[in-house]
């Protein structure tokens, strides 16, 4: 066969071999997201960020202090657009001796794009019944509804600790008799109860250590009893602020900017500014329950607002 012959017949086996293969259909999306927890090493604790999943807040109605044209600029500065899909996370120390848990996403108190905790706490490696101790930053449902899974109490070992200032306003039945909105505080009560009637339930006051390396950082600008923890270890330090801060892409630029939900704006936004000063000069760790997951970084100082600094991506050693 003739070398111009041969070059033919592999050209024409070649294209038949490909007209005979099969034709296949694209592979469907996954519409998933990888597991939501996060671990790092702080001193010689082991902290795990854990995701509950994600809620759309409409910064142009919650936030105040700012007028909505400078809202929207604001958010497309971050590539962002309102309503802004924001995290809520939660945070778990492993301080050698305590599992120590603080705040517990939505549960079923919200919507379907949240209740996700319990899921990525197992995914993490650990299960509820470890659980020794769960700090609550305060009690909107977003930080407490993971506290049952159905109908039970999700965490059957532990014990919960909140500011007293904060279960004495949400437990209370004259409370709620006088509130034109009474959901906040069925919520609380359906979560925080039955841990109550068990005496697993035990509140605090003031500026406290809970255990060894995790003490309470009392405030009332939130919520009447809101909650920070200052954890330390090995001469680091994190503080896990709660709902000090909502929408990063507009309040790390302008701290005085406040939403409706907060129980004392002024205050809200003074508590605010107090500690994340301190958290900037001190080059302490910050674990925001609601800028993106996983929440954890530091705080520069940068004119009248902060530059946050998400935490390094690190692989435990």
């Amino acid at each position: 066969m003739s070398t111009l012959c041969k070059k033919a017949w592999i050209s024409a086996a070649i294209s038949l071999a490909f007209a005979a293969a099969p034709a296949w259909a694209a592979a469907p999306m996954a519409k998933t997201q990888a597991p939501g927890y996060f671990r790092m090493m702080l001193g010689q604790f082991e902290v795990t960020a854990l995701n509950d999943g994600t809620v759309d807040l409409p910064a142009n109605t919650i936030l105040k202090n700012i007028a909505p044209a400078h809202i929207d600029a604001a958010l497309a500065k971050s590539f962002l657009k309102n309503p802004v899909e924001t995290s809520v996370n939660a945070f778990l120390i492993n301080t050698g001796s305590k599992l120590v848990l603080v705040d517990t996403g939505a549960g079923k108190l919200f919507g379907p794009t949240l209740g996700r905790f319990l899921a990525n706490l197992k995914a993490s490696g650990y299960q509820p019944e470890q659980i020794d101790e769960i700090y609550i930053t305060h009690m909107h449902g977003d930080h407490i509804g993971g506290l049952e899974a159905n109908e039970q109490p999700a965490f059957p070992n532990a014990l919960v600790r909140a500011q007293k200032a904060e279960s004495d306003y949400w437990l209370s039945q004259a409370n709620m008799d006088k509130a034109a909105s009474k959901g906040g505080f069925q919520g609380a009560m359906k979560m925080i109860n039955p841990y109550a009637a068990a005496g697993r339930f035990k509140a605090f006051e003031g500026g406290v250590e809970l255990v060894p390396g995790i003490k309470a950082l009392p405030g009332k600008g939130h919520t009447p009893g809101h909650s920070a923890y200052l954890v330390e270890s090995g001469g680091q330090r994190l503080v896990l602020i709660g709902d000090m801060i909502h929408v990063g892409a507009v309040q790390l630029d302008d701290p005085q900017v406040t939403i409706t939900f907060d129980s004392d704006s002024t205050l809200a936004a003074h508590e605010r500014k107090a500690e994340f000063d301190q958290a900037a000069k001190n080059g302490d760790f910050i674990g925001a329950a609601h800028l993106q997951f996983p929440g954890l970084g530091h705080l520069r100082s940068n004119g009248k607002g902060y530059t946050w600094i998400p935490v390094n991506y690190t692989v435990p050693r």
